[in-house]
């Protein structure tokens, strides 16, 4: 070794833990308020961001990516919660790790990808549009309606209640004000930002409230350990059911999705070690399945924290790891402090959050260019939002297939008349039953008293469908058209 170098195993440690403070900064109020907006109670949401970096953050995968509670799944914890009761939510999220785990090892991490963009967004705006509308109760201190369309009905009336309550009153300003340092805290000057965000609206909120005694709602505490409810026997006994099997299809669509989706978008931003998706599943399986165990809420990879730490200078997965172990040192020697935080502004807080999940801007340029994936994404968003997030979701998928099929299934016919012998017809493209009544109708328009040479050379494709109404359709016509089938099936 030469002198005067020294060796360490750790050469970025320095880098990494810088980065690690930023990302506990950031994710600390957003582990609470996802949880309190789940109806879970607060502390659950740090043992979720807590297990997301000391567990998740350990394994292979993605090596800059921040996993914790995330603002995505909250509806739909919160419907699981509302259905199935909190003993039963942390059996739900086991089961989804464990199946996370499974896909994983038979190397399914990479068909997540193939899951059309337009759904993954649609779903997220549709959660984004539950989420907004829901904590837009919670800012004014109200309860708000168990269904996502019911949420969205009845804001005209929360709105009018508003009006004339005092209290309701300063929750709504104390709740907006958050709003407003969010959206204008990215152009103060950036020695002012090296505070985060969300950090510095939910702490300037809370001084706001102990300095001039603002009659809001704040955190409840119950402890971290009074918290933590492993799920028991019985709470087991209810995934049986068809619809706790349904939520727990949909924990793991939605948070493998946004994991891997959002790991290619992490992986955008830096010049690192490039994701491995089979990994990168069975480290988010192996974490709620942790997260389950304990009662806690579920995890996915998170966007806000992972840019947040790939900005900050991280360099390995150490900086995640660190900032699961500064929750954990806050949760274990400061919990007393999440009492004083107003529910208004964590509800603020995520309003925000839902307004990035809607994708106005890109819906609007999706609509330029290509108007069927712009189609497919606000079904499934309007489906989550009427229908519910299960189901939306489905649907979406549905409507994507429909839509690849029909576009694969591109056939043209050319006819040629001239001359006074056979009419010459001839099919170029994919010829499948979502074509055939286009199809019979331009053979049936062909003239009956003249013969048909049918040329299916060009055609790439001809299903069961097709081929059986050309040839009953074949019959009254030249022979021809039999021989160019049989060639083609040849």
């Amino acid at each position: 070794m030469s002198a005067g170098v020294p060796r360490t195993n750790y050469p970025h440690l320095r880098q990494d833990f810088a980065a690690s403070l930023v990302v506990f900064l950031v994710a600390l109020p957003l582990c609470v308020g996802v949880a309190v907006a789940s109806g879970v109670p607060a502390e659950l949401g740090l043992v979720t961001g807590i297990v997301g970096g000391l567990v998740t953050g350990m394994m292979r995968g993605s090596s800059l990516q921040v996993s914790g509670p995330a603002a995505g799944m909250t509806v739909l914890v919160l419907e699981a919660v509302t259905e199935f009761g909190l003993p039963v939510l942390g059996a739900i999220v086991l089961a989804a790790g464990l199946l996370q785990i499974l896909l994983g090892m038979l190397r399914l991490g990479r068909c997540f990808r193939a899951v059309s963009v337009s759904v993954v967004e649609g779903m997220l705006a549709g959660i984004g549009l539950i989420l907004i509308a829901g904590q837009l109760y919670a800012m004014a201190g109200f309860e708000a309606p168990a269904d996502g369309i019911g949420k969205i009905i009845g804001l005209p009336g929360a709105l009018w209640r508003t009006a004339g309550d005092t209290d309701a009153l300063a929750s709504i300003a104390l709740g907006a004000a958050t709003v407003a340092v969010l959206v204008l805290w990215k152009h103060l000057p950036p020695r002012i930002r090296t505070v985060p965000g969300p950090l510095a609206a939910v702490g300037l909120a809370t001084l706001t409230v102990i300095a001039t005694g603002l009659p809001v709602a704040t955190v409840e505490v119950r402890g971290l350990l009074d918290s933590v409810q492993p799920p028991s026997t019985e709470a087991f006994g209810e995934l049986a059911g068809l619809g706790a099997i349904g939520t727990v299809l949909a924990f793991t669509l939605i948070a493998s999705a946004e994991s891997l989706f959002g790991a290619a978008a992490v992986d955008r931003l830096h010049n690192g070690p490039r994701t491995d998706y089979d990994k990168e599943l069975v480290a988010q399986g192996t974490g709620n399945a942790v997260c389950g165990a304990l009662g806690a809420l579920p995890m996915t990879a998170v966007i806000v924290r992972s840019a947040a730490n790939v900005q900050a200078g991280a360099r390995t997965k150490a900086s995640r790891v660190l900032h699961g172990v500064w929750l954990l040192l806050f949760a274990a020697l400061l919990p007393a402090a999440l009492a004083y935080i107003p529910v208004p502004a964590l509800a603020a807080v995520l309003v925000h959050a839902g307004f990035k999940l809607v994708p106005a801007r890109a819906f609007a340029t999706l609509w330029r260019r290509q108007r069927g994936e712009a189609v497919v994404l606000a079904v499934t968003a309007l489906s989550i939002v009427v229908i519910g997030m299960f189901e939306g979701v489905i649907a979406g998928l549905a409507l994507a297939v429909a839509k690849t099929a029909w576009e694969a299934s591109h056939l043209r016919l050319d006819v040629d008349e001239r001359g006074t012998g056979p009419v010459r017809v001839r099919l170029r493209g994919n010829a499948t039953f979502l074509r055939l009544p286009n199809l019979i109708d331009s053979l049936e328009a062909l003239p009956p008293d003249r013969a048909v040479e049918l040329d299916l050379t060009e055609v790439h494709h001809l299903d069961h469908a097709c081929r059986t109404a050309l040839e009953t359709w074949s019959e009254r016509h030249s022979a021809t058209v039999t021989r160019h089938m049989r060639a083609l099936s040849g």
